[in-house]
């Protein structure tokens, strides 16, 4: 059965090209705090299938208006009214909607791909709406959810956002952030979360009938009466446990060991072969100097791993999500499909690393996922690239000189 959509209200107030273009202009004075200036405030204007492309309408007020089809891509929406309003099929990609209202709005189809979200409210909202037969002459009131229905969220950032009760059928939340998100008796049936950050959020009585959850993050979520029937969780991301050992040794201890292997230039210590191992427990491994580390497969998801060395490391299929790396030395590092989305990576060494007169080993990304990576600053000529996951990482500064790219 196909899923109900909601009926909004078809009263809209019409405005013509100039007169939003004037409004615009006078919200624009008045964020300034220039004379002249007027906040904007088109509550139930049609504004369907106009072209707002990277417009500027923080704190605006648009309850109740109808957006279906428009062009807000880019757009800054932060702290926008937008109750009870109709947003159905728009082009909301890279969009700012921090801490907007959208109780009782539709989504229905929209795309939000890499759209900033946080702390937004898509709850249930009391909308007033015509009556059958006296239209507008008689209100009535009646409580809606925010519908996300088939919407597009790949990539957004949802974290902190207040999504009780609200209808998600079939949306698509592929590598979003919702972590300490509110999502209690939400509809997220045959929804994808794949990749998706749920740590913290809150999914008590969520209806996940069906939803493809591979890889998602669920540390410290709340799944009390969460419905999962035919859910997907494969490799599925839940808490760590207290400590790891290795052969009856605790990790740290292991891992110093490999230090001094590297400070004594392998006189004394081991070289550790650690695969699927989950570091977070250890919660940080700040300047740790672990050159040549064997790693694959392993778990270092949302780690402080500032200026770490971990040059020639063999760093196969890790997850290094949101991963604090800045200033960090991985030249001659084995990343292939990695898992960096959303990783910090500035100032990072990502170049060949030197292991003997005139040959060098080039740093591999190839396949890895760096989407929404920052390697602003960051030293990567000659990295490879391959079939890498790039898109809205940041690069500016970063030196890739002579890196293989996809052509």
């Amino acid at each position: 059965m196909a899923p109900q959509t909601q009926s909004l209200p078809q009263h809209h107030t019409p405005i013509d090209p100039r007169s939003l273009r004037d409004a615009v202009e006078a919200h624009q004075r008045y964020l300034a705090g220039r004379g002249g200036g007027r906040r904007l405030s088109l509550t139930h204007a049609d504004l369907s299938n106009f072209d707002l492309q990277g417009v500027d309408l923080r704190e605006a007020d648009l309850a109740g208006a109808c957006l279906a089809g428009a062009n807000l891509s880019g757009a800054n929406l932060s702290r926008v009214i937008l109750f009870g309003a109709d947003l159905r099929e728009a082009d909301m990609r890279r969009i700012n909607l921090k801490r907007a209202d959208l109780r009782g709005a539709c989504l229905r189809g929209a795309n939000l791909t890499m759209a900033q979200m946080a702390g937004c409210d898509l709850r249930e909202g009391r909308i007033a709406v015509q009556d059958k037969l006296d239209g507008f002459r008689v209100l009535r009131h009646e409580n809606r959810p925010g519908e996300l229905n088939y919407a597009i969220l790949s990539g957004a950032n949802l974290s902190g956002a207040h999504l009780n009760g609200t209808m998600a059928t079939a949306s698509d939340f592929t590598e979003a952030v919702l972590a300490g998100a509110h999502l209690a008796g939400a509809r997220l049936t045959r929804a994808v979360l794949d990749g998706a950050d749920l740590s913290n959020a809150d999914l008590g009585g969520a209806d996940l009938t069906g939803a493809s959850m591979r890889r998602a993050v669920v540390a410290g979520a709340n799944l009390e009466h969460a419905r999962l029937d035919d859910a997907d969780m494969t490799n599925a991301l839940h808490g760590p446990g207290p400590a790891v050992y290795i052969d009856d040794r605790p990790l740290d201890e292991v891992l110093a060991a490999h230090e001094a292997y590297c400070d004594s230039n392998g006189k004394s210590g081991a070289v550790t072969n650690l695969p699927g191992v989950d570091f977070r427990p250890l919660r940080a491994l700040k300047g740790r100097r672990l050159t040549a580390l064997i790693a694959p497969r392993s778990v270092f998801f949302g780690l402080d791993l500032r200026g770490v060395h971990l040059q020639g490391a063999d760093l196969t299929g890790c997850d290094f999500r949101g991963a604090d790396l800045r200033e960090a030395d991985l030249r001659g590092a084995r990343l292939f499909e990695t898992q960096l989305g959303r990783a910090d990576l500035r100032g990072a060494q990502l170049g060949p690393l030197t292991i003997a007169p005139g040959r060098h080993v080039r740093t591999d990304f190839t396949r890895a996922n760096l989407r929404a990576a920052d390697l602003r600053g960051a030293s990567a000529p000659r990295a490879r690239f391959l079939e890498a996951n790039l898109d809205q990482a940041r690069l500016d500064g970063c030196n890739m000189l002579n890196a293989e790219l996809e052509v």
